[in-house]
This record gives structure tokens, C-alpha cells and sequence, in this order.
């Protein structure tokens, strides 16, 4: 994806060849850098476009609730989302009976999400044309069927 990058021909460090952590962790940070090429574009890191598109699935979220779906940690997330409500993407609708704050799109949100979508079908087009579109698809499977197994 960068010139810089190691191809499918180099050598593994042999002491990072059975590290699975450190496997997964450098192709996120890979790929985090395509789409962040293109995401940026749009104004968007790749975890605010997540976030939107969460929100954008049309429920009003807790920040406890939009954490779990995300798999962030709750300051992880308090800190993706200061922009988000800075900008007036995102709104933190009124407290529930639980007086637990929910999370919704506004209208300039659903707006820069519909728009940066393409940049973000770019940035899925290039890695399935480099990758490979059933490689990909198999990827994204058994990278969900991680996050639910362990």
C-alpha cells in the first residue's frame, strides 16, 4: 500500500513470526493508513467515520453502548468524539430515565457521513484491488469471528 512497506517477499523477523498481537496490530496500522488517505479528504479520521456510520445505523446510543459496538475503551472514545460534537456531527441527546447521556447523528453529521462514504468505498476499492476482494472478504470474516470468539 506504501512503497515503504515490507512486500509479501520479506523476510518475517523470526522472533515476530508467531506473534499474533503484533501481526494484527501492524496490518491496522496499515490499513488505518489507507483509509486515513482517504477519509482525510472528507474531514474524517477512520474511527470518527466509524463512529458516524454507528450512529448512522439510526439508534441513539450510550457512550457505554457506543464503546461495546466499537470496542473502544470509554476515554478512547470520549476523546473521538470531542471533534465530532465540536463540529455539530454528532449531538449528546438529552439523559434517559437512566440519566445516562445518549448519542445521536444531527443533520450536518448524516450529511458528512453520506459524503465521505465515497471516500471511504476508495479507500475499500483500493485494498480489495491490492488484496484481493474474496481475500478481503475472508479477512473481514475472520477478523469479526475473532472479535466474537476471544
Amino acid at each position: 500500500m506504501h512503497n515503504d512497506a515490507p512486500n509479501s517477499d520479506s523476510p518475517v523477523d523470526p522472533s515476530l513470526e508467531r506473534d499474533d498481537c503484533f501481526a494484527v496490530r501492524q496490518a491496522a496500522r496499515h490499513l488505518s493508513q489507507l483509509y486515513e488517505r482517504h477519509l482525510s479528504a472528507a474531514g474524517l479520521t477512520p474511527t470518527q467515520f466509524s463512529i458516524l456510520a454507528e450512529l448512522g445505523r439510526g439508534s441513539r446510543l450510550t457512550m457505554v453502548e457506543l464503546a461495546r459496538s466499537m470496542v473502544m475503551e470509554r476515554t478512547t472514545l470520549v476523546r473521538a468524539l470531542g471533534p465530532l460534537l465540536r463540529a455539530a456531527l454528532v449531538t449528546d441527546a438529552p439523559r434517559d430515565r437512566e440519566r445516562r447521556r445518549r448519542l445521536a447523528l444531527t443533520p450536518e453529521g448524516r450529511a458528512r457521513l453520506d459524503a465521505a462514504h465515497a471516500y471511504w468505498r476508495a479507500a475499500q476499492d483500493e485494498f480489495e484491488r491490492q488484496f484481493g476482494a474474496q481475500r478481503a472478504a475472508w479477512l473481514r470474516r475472520e477478523l469479526f469471528r475473532i472479535t466474537r470468539a476471544v
